[in-house]
């Protein structure tokens, strides 16, 4: 997906310092060892990455250009305590109440508390953070700019927040805060950065290798890598690697509207689900209330702009509506806003709403608001006198991969952070700007954890004989697997009833739809969005999951009848080229399609940013949602009708929570 400002950027390749003499040559092996993988090269990996000591041999995977991720795109800022009048406290309550309930206390305060030491590594990397005086410092370098203290910055306010607290490099604050990481990180001799290299499945071997282990888990395994697609060379790649983080952001690109770049699709998610993770709340899509409404644009107007005074308006009757809504107005928490714009789109049929800055002086709104400001000049909309129409859009997921504040995963050797990880701390309702914030704590975090763990590692490989099962027994423990309470269990059809319902092997082609089976890959992947958007966007019903849920369950059996469909679900292969490649990609977005829809249809209550129309209320206990680790390979060919009546054995436990 192209962004407006993107034609003066210029796509980022691997410099010669950063390339191993082994991966230059032509007949290289097709496998790579490292000492740690990041998969991704956003705000999460780079922060880890940079962090880790330099001892460590590091690569860092990145599935495009390295300026296409969702932190790059990032306006508003990071959000920390930094004023004076300000608290850790009353930053964690914030949260807490946009969480609507589903925060995890003990991760929010921990990562929240990190805040002010998180802002102020991102200045010493050289971030040019907008300055409370403008003058304090020269500004011609990265290196004065590392001067700068978190005394010196400029906070603003946005949704949700009860003061000033998100300080910011103008309204283009990740493309500043990445252009700074990458600097640094294409400079350290320890680093590798590989651009269009996409993982596509996590390699992970038994605690115990050939010697005999016997624990309460005898299936204990710890992740040691990764497959890897390379785009430049159009060959798979196995990377082996004795620590994997994933990084590797969100899943906005399933649906229509989404602020996130093409890459983000979850995949991240499903490699983890099936490397024997734990996943949350993956209901929990945040969509974000202002993202431009002309064409096909996917622009984002910053929040920021409702935090310097930014009004919502009827484009018909010129009402300002959100002070019918909420008592904050236009600072509400995103999901209340997102869902009142909605309602005004829905009656006035115009597809947008108007937010309007011509009230604030002209020369702050340029000034603040450089980015947005000549973009949609280039667009013929001047901001200044000009009402913009918004509308909501996709922007971040609030589930994924279950982790703890230091990025552990249930699988040793795999952490996890960013959007693709789910610490507890935006619950069911993201506040705004708290993301960027958990990349650079909870990356960091990794960075010093796992150098202990490969100690411990080293100690298990190193040992043999009878002391064997101690040593590992304590490589085990080392690894906490993060903890959940108060959780509901999703309940996903089991792979008996594929027998029942399609018998074996062939006879799966006597119930396809000749039709759907002449439909391409590229067709479906685009209108799994438009389903997505209909039936899984900002408000929700029984009927209209079930709906795509059957669906879903037409494409599955469709592709899974084609020549190539047969012959993955034979070998269980991963791709090889870029035709097998293509139908990998689709199969994975439907399954974790799938998931999401399965964890919508079975939280029956309305929270954060999950509405349901027929099940409007709150329940009086709130429940994070878990999808428990793949046991066996996924069924993509399950009948809809039978997921559907397997969850419904779930209505009963969730009308006695909300009774």
């Amino acid at each position: 997906m192209s962004q407006p400002h993107s034609a003066n950027q210029t796509r980022t390749t691997i410099p010669d310092n950063c390339v191993p003499d082994n991966y230059r040559s032509s007949h290289m092996s097709h496998i790579v060892n490292t000492d740690v993988l990041i998969i991704g090269a956003g705000l999460a990996g780079l922060s880890t990455a940079l962090s880790l000591p330099k001892s460590l041999n590091i690569t860092v995977l990145s599935k495009a250009a390295l300026e296409v991720c969702s932190s790059h795109y990032a306006q508003g800022g990071i959000a920390a305590s930094l004023d004076k009048d300000d608290s850790v406290s009353d930053h964690v309550a914030d949260t807490l109440v946009a969480g609507a309930g589903l925060c995890t206390p003990d991760n929010t305060a921990r990562i929240l508390g990190a805040g002010q030491q998180a802002v102020q590594w991102l200045c010493a990397q050289g971030v040019p953070f907008t300055q409370n005086s403008p003058n304090a410092l020269d500004n011609t370098s990265a290196r004065e700019f590392s001067q700068l203290q978190t005394s010196d910055l400029h906070l603003t306010k946005e949704g949700g927040h009860g003061c000033r607290r998100v300080a910011h490099a103008d309204d283009a604050t990740g493309r500043h805060v990445m252009d700074a990481l990458i600097i640094k990180a294409q400079a350290a001799t320890n680093i590798t950065i590989l651009p269009h290299h996409e993982a596509l499945e996590l390699l992970t071997l038994p605690i115990a290798s050939s010697q005999p282990f016997l624990t309460d888990n005898s299936d204990a395994k710890h992740c040691r890598g990764a497959l890897v697609f390379d785009h430049i060379n159009e060959r798979p790649l196995t990377f082996h690697s004795r620590a994997v983080v994933l990084a590797s952001g969100g899943l906005g690109q399933l649906f229509k509207r989404a602020s996130a770049p093409n890459v983000c699709v979850g995949d991240g998610v499903m490699m983890a689900w099936q490397a024997g993770c734990r996943l949350a709340n993956l209901e929990f899509i945040q969509f974000h209330p202002t993202g431009l409404a002309l064409g096909d644009s996917s622009f984002l107007i910053s929040e920021a702009l409702r935090g310097e005074g930014g009004r919502l308006y009827c484009p018909q009757t010129g009402v300002r509506f959100m002070l019918d809504v909420d008592a904050r107005a236009e600072l509400a928490p995103r999901d209340i806003v997102a869902r009142a714009i909605a309602a005004q789109i829905d009656n006035n049929g115009l597809g947008y709403v108007h937010l309007d800055v011509s009230h604030l002086p002209a020369d702050f709104v340029k000034a603040h608001f450089p980015q947005i400001y000549q973009t949609l000049l280039t667009l013929g909309i001047d901001i200044t006198t000009d009402p913009i129409p918004v509308a909501p859009t996709a922007h971040y997921s609030c589930g994924g991969v279950v982790t703890d504040a230091n990025g552990l995963t249930d699988v040793p050797g795999l952490y996890a952070a960013g959007e693709v990880a789910y610490t507890g701390l935006h619950g069911a309702n993201r506040l705004a700007s708290n993301s960027l914030l958990e990349c650079v704590v909870v990356g960091r975090n990794i960075a010093v954890h796992l150098p202990q763990y490969l100690e411990r590692l080293e100690d298990l490989e190193e040992i043999n004989g009878d002391i064997y099962y101690e040593a590992a027994q304590s490589a085990i423990e080392f690894w906490s697997a993060p903890i959940l309470t108060n959780t509901q269990p999703v309940v996903l059809p089991i792979s008996g009833l594929v027998a029942q319902q399609y018998g074996h092997g062939n006879k799966t082609l006597d119930v396809v739809d000749t039709n759907l089976a002449k439909t391409d890959v590229a067709t479906i992947a685009t209108e799994l969005k438009v389903l997505m958007t209909t039936n899984m966007g900002i408000t929700r019903s029984a009927g209209q999951l079930e709906q795509a849920l059957t669906q879903i369950q037409k494409w599955q059996v469709s592709l899974a009848s084609t020549e190539l469909g047969q012959q993955n679900i034979i070998k269980n292969d991963s791709p090889t080229n870029i035709h097998e490649l293509a139908y990998f990609q689709l199969t994975r977005q439907l399954a974790l399609a799938t998931l999401i829809i399965q964890s919508a249809y079975q939280r029956m209550e309305s929270r954060g940013g999950h509405y349901r129309h027929d099940y409007p209320k709150l329940s009086d206990i709130p429940r994070a949602s878990v999808v428990e680790p793949q046991r066996e390979p996924y069924q993509q060919h399950i009948s809809a009708a039978q997921s559907i009546n397997i969850s419904k054995t779930l209505n009963n436990m969730w009308k006695t929570l909300i009774a």
